[in-house]
Formats: structure tokens, sequence, C-alpha cells
């Protein structure tokens, strides 16, 4: 994205130059160029401007709490959460302007407040990600209890918070240096841009923002809203060819009419995008039905495809994850260099850091698993009866799995913790057999970790590109982490007051399903797990370890035939319908960049934020209109 230059005179949003943009000519290129870090303080960043205000805290929270009750509900019924930052920024946008033009505020709302109030929401409004509410039903169904929920608040909260800790480490390396997309983080900072921006550039992305998320709320209306009058579209059409004699749909291979799927392929790379269709071809259109044939996989079924296919899509997530990880050494090392402080040591080279007063001190990420960690094993033994010792080894493979899932939340936008909770079951299935809440439960830490880590560098990213404070950012995640737990809890078990409810027409928790079915299977150790699914677990991790060695050691002309190994990943483990649109939106995108640069540079971001925007938005009241009544089901 260019610099706005605007006829008028310019805001000082409007002067910044995007930290993420090809470095301009001459000096202040190179210097970009060579030291991203520097040139972003100098040029981007917004060191006076309010940012992590009360009424910034306080709306985030509220907007926050509203939108984890309906992600609740709706991930009861789906599966799946819904979108929450953008949303959150553009209600508070509307609130506060509303009140502003009442007079009821003297100061504006600021576009870095709203960037604030936005990690405020999303921490909030994820609670329900990260395997906590496919965990908690799970080991509702499997045990027929839960603990009080005051002690589940506390669950909640300290793991989310540990996820906050964990991304500390690895957020320069992934945002300041790497310059990952997190697309939901580029959209976001792009949806404060033109609700904050003045003049014709920040007008005219705020009409195709406008206009984008009019057309995505129009469909998700006459998608998803029932009324006598209205007659509802399909939410996915099937591709027109059979396989086995089920039609493509069967399998998962359909196009959905999600304009919030395609807006998020158009902000990832064309090569995640290609990556993802082509691991959706092999995966839903070659492998599954080879595997039906043999009656490995039972019935035609994406919930019975993907008991099998997680083990090769986690695998292929997990090896891949720690090979980049690895490769990427010195950003640990120098990561971890502050820990010298706890021991009286001075880091020589800290003065020589210009984002050392900005950006959160190494040092936090231990100092909070040392207060936080034991906390969280006392809860594992307490209230899930998990030894101790299982407890201990899942706090670093708690963070080994925040590092993969933000890596892949940068690259495609989709946190893969449907994949990594059972590399985790699958672990504890070895060493503790039988002990299904610790199966269960250990999968949540680990997810909840990986969710919050990943959430957080999302909202970083969207700092980053407005010039906002990573220190007040991680504040305000602890806030929405408080926000969320305090609401999620007590709501779950009045929607849920037994295991009866769940498994039912009404909540059919299909993640859950797979996780108690996961844990069931491994009841009785590793060796219940199929020898198939063995061999797909290792076929995964092997060319993980492929596509990462290629990618960094193959020829530069053939490095853009290498499939992603994250998309690639990713696409195994969800479904097929999801990776053709994610493609759709990345072919369009590139499609428009090689054909016309300039108009694609002011309009892919705004209208796939809009679509973004639109159908969670609508989504979301949908939802709660269907939760509450108002709406029929």
């Amino acid at each position: 994205m260019s610099p706005s230059s605007p006829s008028s005179t310019p805001s000082p949003s409007e002067l910044r130059i995007h930290p993420n943009d090809p470095p301009p000519e001459g000096d202040a290129g190179a210097s970009a160029a060579k030291d991203p870090e520097r040139y972003w303080l100098e040029h981007v960043y917004q060191g006076g401007s309010r940012q992590l205000t009360v009424r910034a805290v306080i709306a985030g929270m509220l907007i926050g709490a509203v939108m984890c009750l309906s992600n609740l509900y709706v991930i009861l019924k789906t599966g799946w959460s819904l979108g929450v930052t953008i949303t959150a920024c553009i209600l508070a946008y509307a609130v506060f302007g509303t009140l502003r033009s009442l007079r009821l505020l003297k100061k504006d709302f600021t576009d870095l407040e709203n960037n604030a109030m936005g990690s405020v929401a999303s921490a909030a409004g994820y609670m329900t990600g990260g395997g906590n509410m496919a965990a908690v039903p799970a080991l509702l169904m499997l045990t027929g209890t839960l603990p009080s929920s005051g002690w589940l608040m506390v669950w909640f909260a300290v793991i989310s918070a540990l996820g906050v800790f964990a991304a500390i480490p690895i957020k320069r390396q992934l945002i300041n240096i790497e310059a990952l997309p997190f697309p939901t983080g580029t959209a976001t900072a792009e949806t404060i841009r033109a609700l904050h921006g003045h003049g014709e550039t920040a007008r005219r992305k705020s009409r195709l923002l406008g206009g984008a998320g009019l057309v995505g709320a129009l469909l998700v209306l006459i998608r998803d809203a029932r009324f006598p009058w209205l007659t509802n579209i399909p939410e996915k059409v099937s591709l027109p060819f059979t396989i086995l004699g089920k039609k493509a749909s069967d399998w998962s291979l359909s196009l959905s009419f999600s304009l919030l799927l395609v807006g998020a392929g158009a902000l990832v790379s064309f090569k995640t995008g290609w990556s993802m269709l082509l691991g959706a071809v092999l995966t839903y259109g070659f492998l599954a039905p080879e595997m039906v044939s043999r009656g490995v996989i039972p019935e035609v079924k994406y919930a019975a495809i993907n008991t099998w296919m997680v083990w090769t899509g986690s695998a292929l997530l997990v090896s891949s994850g720690l090979l980049s990880f690895a490769f990427q050494w010195r950003s640990v090392v120098r990561s971890f260099k502050a820990l010298r402080g706890l021991f009286g040591g001075k880091d020589t080279n800290q003065e020589a850091d210009p984002l050392a007063g900005i950006e959160c001190p190494p040092a936090w990420f231990p100092i909070g698993f040392a207060i936080l960690g034991p906390i969280a094993i006392f809860l594992m033994v307490y209230l899930f009866q998990i030894p101790w010792w299982a407890g201990v080894l899942a706090m670093p493979l708690a963070v080994v799995m925040g590092v993969i899932a933000s890596r892949v939340t940068g690259e495609t936008d989709t946190t893969p913790t449907k994949a990594l909770g059972p590399v985790t079951q699958l672990i504890f299935g070895g060493l503790a057999p039988g002990n299904i809440p610790a199966n269960v439960m250990s999968a949540n830490a680990t997810g909840g970790v990986g969710l919050h880590s990943a959430d957080l560098l999302t909202d970083l990213k969207s700092g980053w590109l407005l010039g906002a404070n990573p220190r007040q950012q991680f504040v305000a995640q602890l806030f929405g982490v408080v926000a969320g737990a305090a609401v999620v809890v007590p709501v779950f078990n009045l929607l849920v007051p037994s295991a009866d409810m769940l498994g039912t027409e009404e909540f059919p928790v299909p993640a859950s399903m797979v996780w108690a079915g996961v844990s069931k299977l491994l009841a009785t150790g590793v060796s219940a797990l199929h020898p198939t699914a063995r061999v797909g677990a290792l076929c995964g991790a092997s060319l993980g370890i492929i596509l990462v060695l290629l990618e960094r050691w193959a020829p530069k002309k053939a490095k853009a035939w290498v499939p992603s190994a994250a998309g690639f990943g990713l696409a195994i483990v969800i479904p097929a319908a999801s990776s053709i649109a994610f493609f759709i939106g990345a072919a369009l995108a590139e499609a428009l960049r090689r054909a016309k640069p300039r108009v694609a540079d002011d309009v892919v971001l705004p209208v796939s934020s809009g679509f973004i925007a639109g159908e969670s938005l609508l989504g979301i009241a949908i939802a709660m209109a269907k939760a509450f009544g108002v709406m029929g089901k």
C-alpha cells in the first residue's frame, strides 16, 4: 500500500508511510531496507498520541464481552468463532462518533484509541476459541461434570494470559523483521485508517470499505436470516462431479457463499492461496477417497474424514513450524538475552536498541511464565487431576505450540488450534493413558496459549501499521482476558446446564465431538491410533520438513513453485470449501495486482476488509437474534 497523498492539508495519519511498503528511492529507502525498526520509529510511530485510555479499555471490555457471548453461541452451533477485532473497531467508531455528534464527548476517538480498544475486545471475544469451548464441552460430555464457575474463570484467564506473554519473544521477528501479513491485523489497520482518515483518498477507501461491507452483510442476510418472506440461499454449492458415487459436497468440495473467506484469501499471498487449494484437492479429492475405499475412514462426512486427516495435517504443521523456528535461532537468542538482567547482569547492547523503550522487554516473557506457570500447573492438578509432571511438561509444549500457531496465523490468518490440540492429546494419551481430563485439558492449555499468542500478534500487526505503542497493546490484551473469562463461563453454564444438551440438534458442538472422539480413541494409549493414521502422521511430518528445506535452499526460480507448508498443512485439517474460498480471494487479488497494480493498491485492502467486517458484523447480529428467540432458527 502506498502512502496517502491528498490534495488538501493532510493529517498526521495520512503522512505516515506504511512500514511494510517497498522502500522509496534514496537514503530513506535504504534505511528502511536495512533497519526497518528504526525506520518505523522515525516515520510511523505516534508516540504522543492517545492510545490506551480509560474509555478505550471500558469500551473494549464491553464490546468484547458482547461479542464473546455471541461467539459462544455460534461455536456451540457450528464449531467456529466469528471475527472480532474489525467488528469491534467499527462498533466503537460508530458509538463514539454518535456521542461526539451529540456533544457528550469533548475529544475525538482517535485511531490509536480504536486500535487499543480492538486489542481489549479481541482478547475478550476470542475467549471461546483456542480450544476453550471445544475442551470444556468435551470434558463435560466425557465425565459429566465440570469445576465450579469461579475456578473455570481463573483457568481461562491464566491460560490466556500465558498466551499473551508467549507472544513477546517472537513479536519482533514475525512482525518487525519478516513482516508476515497477519491478514486480519492488516485488515483492521486498513479499516481504522478508513474510519478515521481525512482527505479524498481516505474518503474513497472509506466508501469502498462501506460498500463492500454492505455487500458482505447482504450476502449473510439472505443466507442466514430466517424470515417468512425471505428465501435463503444455501451456505455452499457442490462442485459438479462425484467421487465414489458421492457428490463433491459430501467430501466438502464446495463453493462457499462466504465473502469473509474470500476477503481473507485476498489478504494472504497468492502462494499461500494456491498451496491451500493444492492441499484441499489432494486431501479431499484423492487421499480421503482412497482411505474410504479401504475402509479406514468409515463414512463420507467431514467429521469422519477430519478425524483421520488431522494426524497428517497436524504433523505437517508441527514439523514445519518447529524447523522454521529452529532456523530463527538468532532471533531466539536475542529474545532471551534480557534474562541476564534477572541475575544482576546488564545487556550492553540494550542501549543501542531503538525500540528498547517501546517494545515489551524480553524479560517479561520468562517473568510472566515464572509467575503464571506454577498457577497453571496447580490448576491442572487441582481441577483436572493431571499429574504434576504432566502439568510441568505442558508449559514448554504450550510455548512451542504458541510459536507454531502464531506463524501459521501470520501466513494464513487461521490459527490451527484444531490441529495442534490433538497433537497434545496424542502426547498425553501416550504419557498418561486412560486419563481423560489430562488428555483434554492439556490440549486446552496448549490451544489457549496458541490462540492468545496469535491474537496479540494480530493486534500488534495493526499497531505496527498504525504506529501504536506495543507495550500498551500488551496491557490492553490483559484487560480483555479478564473481561472474556468473567463472561464466557457463567453464560456457558446457563446455556448448557448438563451434558444432555450437547451433541443435540440445538447444540451439536462439532469441535467438541472431535475432541471427545480423539480422547476416547487415545484412552488406551497411542497404540489405539489406526496404523494408517500413524503412517499419515509420519508422512505429514516428513513433508513439512521437506517443504521448509526446499523453501530455504531451492534455487530462486524454483522457490515460487514450492508450496507453503503452513497453507498446505492447514488445508488438510479444514473443509475443502474454506480452502477453495481462500484461493479464489488470493487469485482475484493477484490477478488485479498484475493487471492494474495501482488500482489493486487502492482497492484490495479496503474491499477485503469490508467483506470481512460486513459478514462478521451481521453474522453476529443474526446469531444473537436467533439465540434470544427474536428470529427463527
